[in-house]
This record gives C-alpha cells, sequence and structure tokens, in this order.
C-alpha cells in the first residue's frame, strides 16, 4: 500500500512539472514573438500607506529557462523513482525536491530583491539538507561547507535589500537603464555581482561545487545543471545592465581563472561525480566571462543548451554508479559494452560538451569563441579562453578513455542490469534536447541575422583547440595507464587535485581561526573565571540553604512553634516601640 502511494506520488509530481514546462515553453514562444513583457502584481496586504506585493515578471527570458527548469526537474523526479526506489527516506527525498524547485521557480520569477531573497535563501537552506541527505561525516562537512559559502551570497543580497531603501521601491529592474551611474546603484551592483559568484562557485567561493557531490546523483544533476549554481548566472543575465566596467573587468579576470582552474583540475581527477562537477564549474566560469564582456544573452543561450546535456551527463553517471557496486573510481570501471544504451547517452553528452558539431553544446560555445576572436581583448583572456576550451575536450576525452575504450577493469561483484526502464525513459528524453536544443534555441534567441567576419587562422582556430585537446587528453591518459612518473608529482597530487589550495583554505582559513578562539574562550571563560565566579558561586551559597532549610525540615513542630514564639516577641517589641 506504502508503495504505491510512494510511486503515485512521484508519477503525479512527474506529469504536473511536465505539463507546466511544456506550457511555460508554448507561452515563451507567444511572447517572444510577439515581444512582450509581463509584470504581475499580486497585493498581499497593506498597512497604512505601505503596500506589501509580490511582483512576478514574465518575459521570455524567465519563460524559457523556467520551462528547462521544469522539463528537467520532471525527468529527474521519474528517473529518481527507479534510481531511489529502495531508499529508506524515499518520501522526504521528494519532499526536498520539489521544494528546491519551488525555490528556484520564486527566484526566476521575481524581479523584487525580497522575493530573489526568498528564493536564493531556500535554496541554499534545501542544498543543504540534500547534501547531507546520506548522514555521515563527510555529507556534514560538505554540506557545512556549502551552506556557508552560500550564507556570504545571502548576506549580500541583504545589504541590497538594506541600501535600496533609498530608492522608492526594491525592484531593481526598474533602475536598469536611467540610474546605471548612480554610486549607490554601484554599491548594490557590487553586492549581486559577489552574490552570483558565491552561487555560482567563482574564485574564491569554488570549493564547494565539488564538496557538494555527497548528495544523491539525481540532486547534483538537478543541482549542476539548472537550479543551484545557474541562479549567479540568471542573477547577472537579469541586472548585468547596473554593472560598470570596472566591475565586470574583475568578474571577467575572476571567471577566466575559474574555467583554467577547474579543466586543469578535472584532467587530474579520477572520482567520476567530481570530474562532471569540474566540468559544471568549467562551463561557469565560461558562461560568466561571456556575461562579463557584455553578451548576455549569448551567456543565456550557453546556460539553456548546457542545463540538458549536464543533467543527462550527470544521469548516465548515477546508471554507470549503481550499476558497478556503486563505485565512482573512473580506473575501475571499465569497457562498458554491456550497457550500450547507456554508453550511447553518455558519448552524446560528453561530445555536445566538447562542442562536437550540430549537437546543442556545438551552437552556443563556437558562437562564443567567434564572438569572442571579434571582440577587442587582451591576449591573456584570449588565451585563458581558447586553452580552457581544449582542457574541456581533454578532460571530456579521458573520461570516455577510462570508462569506454579501455580493458575492463571493474571489480567481479557487480550489477550488470543498469538499462532499467524507468531510468531510460529519463535518460532519452534529455538526449533529445541535448541534440536538438541548441538549433531550435539559436533560431528562436536570435532573430536578427549578423554575420561573423574573421580570418581564416581565427576560424580554424576553434579545430586547432579541439584536437590539441585530444592530444593532452591522450597523454595524460596514456600517462596515468601506464604509472609513469614524468609529471610533477607534487602538482598532480595536490595544486590540482585540490582546485589551487581552495579546498583547504576556504576550510582552514576562514573557520580554523575561529575555532581555536572559540576553544580558547571556551577554557577561560566557560571552564574558567565565568564557572568559578557563577556555577561554583551558585552552587555554595544554593548548597548552604538547603541545607538550613533541611534543618528547618527535620524537627517540624518544634521548629515552628519558637518561629511562632519568635514572631510574637517581635510584635511585642513593636508595639511597645510604637
Amino acid at each position: 500500500m506504502y508503495l504505491k502511494f510512494f510511486f503515485s506520488l512521484y508519477i503525479i509530481s512527474f506529469l504536473f512539472l511536465f505539463l507546466m514546462s511544456v506550457l511555460c515553453f508554448i507561452v515563451s514562444f507567444f511572447v517572444i514573438k510577439m515581444d512582450l513583457v509581463y509584470f504581475l502584481e499580486w497585493g498581499l496586504f497593506s498597512v497604512n500607506s505601505v503596500e506589501i506585493v509580490y511582483v512576478i515578471l514574465l518575459d521570455y527570458i524567465s519563460l524559457f529557462f523556467l520551462s528547462c527548469v521544469l522539463f528537467i526537474s520532471s525527468m529527474v523526479i521519474y528517473y529518481s523513482m527507479s534510481y531511489m526506489g529502495h531508499d529508506i527516506n524515499k518520501d522526504r527525498f521528494l519532499l526536498l525536491v520539489l521544494l528546491f524547485i519551488i525555490s528556484m521557480m520564486l527566484m526566476i520569477l521575481s524581479p523584487n530583491m525580497v522575493s530573489i531573497l526568498l528564493g536564493w535563501d531556500g535554496l541554499g537552506l534545501v542544498s543543504f539538507c540534500l547534501v547531507i541527505y546520506y548522514q555521515n561525516v563527510k555529507s556534514y562537512n560538505a554540506g557545512m561547507l556549502t551552506i556557508l559559502s552560500n550564507r556570504v551570497g545571502d548576506i549580500c543580497i541583504l545589504l541590497s535589500i538594506a541600501w535600496l531603501l533609498n530608492f522608492s521601491s526594491w525592484n531593481l529592474y526598474f533602475y536598469l537603464d536611467y540610474m546605471k551611474m548612480d554610486s549607490y546603484v554601484n554599491l548594490i551592483s557590487f553586492l549581486i555581482i559577489l552574490s552570483a559568484m558565491t552561487k555560482s562557485a567563482q574564485i574564491p567561493f569554488s570549493a564547494w561545487l565539488p564538496a557538494a557531490m555527497a548528495a544523491p546523483t539525481p540532486v547534483s544533476a538537478l543541482v549542476h545543471s539548472s537550479t543551484l549554481v545557474t541562479a549567479g548566472v540568471y542573477l547577472i543575465v537579469r541586472f548585468g545592465g547596473l554593472m560598470n566596467s570596472y566591475m565586470l573587468k574583475i568578474l571577467l579576470i575572476l571567471s577566466c581563472l575559474t574555467m583554467f582552474m577547474s579543466g586543469l583540475g578535472a584532467n587530474y581527477e579520477y572520482d567520476l561525480k567530481k570530474i562532471i562537477a569540474l566540468s559544471t564549474l568549467s562551463q561557469l566560469g565560461l558562461m560568466m566571462s561571456i556575461l562579463s564582456i557584455g553578451f548576455s544573452l549569448l551567456g543565456y543561450f550557453h546556460l539553456l543548451t548546457h542545463a540538458f546535456f549536464k543533467a543527462l551527463l550527470f544521469l548516465c553517471a548515477g546508471v554507470m554508479i549503481h550499476s558497478l557496486k556503486d563505485n565512482q573510481d573512473i580506473r575501475f570501471m571499465g569497457s562498458n559494452k554491456f550497457m550500450p544504451l547507456i554508453f550511447s547517452s553518455f558519448l552524446v553528452s560528453n561530445l555536445s560538451l566538447c562542442g562536437f558539431p550540430f549537437l546543442s553544446g556545438f551552437y552556443s560555445k563556437d558562437l562564443i569563441l567567434e564572438v569572442l576572436s571579434m571582440f577587442n581583448i587582451n591576449i591573456l583572456i584570449y588565451f585563458l579562453f581558447y586553452f580552457s576550451v581544449g582542457l574541456t575536450v581533454s578532460y571530456s576525452f579521458r573520461l570516455m578513455w577510462f570508462m569506454n575504450f579501455v580493458n575492463k577493469n571493474f571489480f567481479s561483484l557487480i550489477n550488470l542490469h543498469g538499462e532499467d526502464w524507468t531510468m531510460m525513459k529519463s535518460i532519452w528524453g534529455l538526449m533529445f534536447f541535448s541534440v536538438f536544443s541548441g538549433s531550435v534555441l539559436s533560431w528562436t534567441l536570435f532573430v536578427n541575422l549578423n554575420f561573423i567576419y574573421l580570418s581564416l587562422n581565427m576560424m580554424l582556430m576553434v579545430s586547432f583547440v579541439i584536437l590539441g585537446g585530444i592530444l593532452l587528453g591522450m597523454f595524460i591518459s596514456f600517462n596515468f595507464l601506464n604509472y609513469s612518473k614524468m609529471m610533477w608529482v607534487f602538482m598532480k597530487s595536490y595544486f590540482m587535485n585540490y582546485m589551487w589550495f581552495m579546498s583547504f583554505l576556504s576550510v582552514y582559513l576562514m573557520n580554523y581561526q575561529i575555532l581555536i578562539f572559540s576553544k580558547y574562550i571556551k577554557k577561560v571563560l566557560d571552564f574558567g573565571w565565568l564557572e568559578y565566579l557563577i556555577v561554583v558561586n551558585i552552587f555554595n551559597n544554593l548548597n548552604y540553604y538547603l541545607k538550613l532549610f533541611e534543618k528547618v525540615q527535620m524537627n517540624f513542630l518544634k521548629s515552628f512553634i519558637i518561629m511562632f514564639i519568635f514572631f510574637i516577641y517581635l510584635t511585642y517589641v513593636f508595639m511597645i516601640l510604637i
């Protein structure tokens, strides 16, 4: 009976989210064709002259993104019906995922900073609950790192709300055009950039993103494709018009370094989920950097196409981990010819991540690189861009090599029944969009025909970078297969694997000294002067008075007669004195 109720709950959630995504997709086409923007105000209550309203902004940006989020969420919930079917807390898992989706919807649909904070804080809180879903020390540490890093962004949003009290409204969308050069708005835009960097895990807040892999794989697919980490990118897409050039230059440098660092780290990582997490970090750096140059629509386009193939990549990884005895080390996965459908889907998502021609990732990444070649930009940023794209191809090729083309390295006790049909339906739905979403969205979003004129060397630069990335991936793969010590041991083991020591700095630099100081305070106060002055003193006094009352109660009648006689005597003396 319980299982029937559980499956019906998952099916109802899947159908509702899927139908809502289809509805949003149809409405978004109507809105972009008619060039419409809807502001819906819902009056909650009013106190004297202050009216509290909830504002919903419906344009093609919010509707396309909402449709993408709802579709991926529906596929993830349908996938989880089989993946989490034997879990003891599967009903709690479903409720947390639905809360996560509702928080993202609140954040997408509102231009009001207060209601954005409602969704923003909800994302951070529910993500903590999902990261610590498997209750152990490692998950708890990862969850604390996740929520404490995201709290920095929440504080920045709160400060921007406080600073917006100088204006007439919390709807920051109203100030995009005519208050761009105001000093107050510059401060608010700086706070928005800082909060977006924390949620999208840019340097120096990058350490929490691979740590959040402690969550179940369906949650990782949802978080890393369209919900938590994309919230910062979406915020910059919305309010990028407020930013001045100096802030955007700093954001450009940090996002390019993030893209470069995560690409290097993924080439030296063995954990399958962490490799995919670092690839997410690389793509987030790509989105933030193209947004900081000023091409917000292009960054938004890559945000949508990236969501589909990254969710597909995580769902395929979840099936492989499930089938190979819950093992996440790519060195023990070997050939996947026993799961041809999963292997094909994984290959499609990986090629789309590389920007293989005519898959969805190609339409956005190739356009980004060509626009970058047209833009007047620093040679360092240009090098970091192209080299990071080559690193993307490198770790993708390395991943495919280890998992699909080497000899069978997995354990003998495994479950090769991984192609569950419930999971496969979700994977096929996402694979369809990983192939076709790039072309459909490019024809829809870019209605004006713009020609890109580049020299032959510039046009072939992308091909050269892809070939160089394949060669680099082959070198790294063969190097690890032969267990050669040609690479720098220290760099390989520590500097690359620990994300330029950011995983240490995020924990020990910010928390370790505070913990040491707290230990000292506890030793001096709680176990020192406070204990002597308060606890011991009160205990001694109470002990004395309790013994006194105990003596009074031991001789009950005699004591009360003496007290009565003493009271009569005092009364007599008082009357004489008067």
